[in-house]
């Protein structure tokens, strides 16, 4: 598990778990970032903010201080992807 903030462009991975309640994680939720959706790391701005993501079929610009409050899990996204192969 790791947090999208840390996440490389080009890798995907499944939200596991949104941070703190109140305000920010409900504009998460909002955006439609939910625990179970894939989220695809598209590219980082120089400067690191904003990071350009897509998810649920649309891209989505969030800033740096919102992706540390989205944990995803690479690895589930890479297991998904295989099983989709076989």
């Amino acid at each position: 598990m790791n947090k999208l903030s840390n996440v490389s462009p080009g890798h995907s991975g499944v939200v596991i778990k949104l941070g703190k309640s109140g305000k920010l994680r409900r504009k998460i939720i909002d955006m439609g970032i939910t625990p179970g959706t894939k989220i695809t790391v598209l590219s980082v701005a120089p400067l690191g903010d904003p990071i350009k993501i897509e998810i649920r079929g649309y891209e989505l610009s969030i800033r740096k201080s919102e992706c540390q409050e989205i944990i995803i899990d690479e690895e589930k996204e890479a297991i998904k992807s295989n099983n989709e192969l076989n």
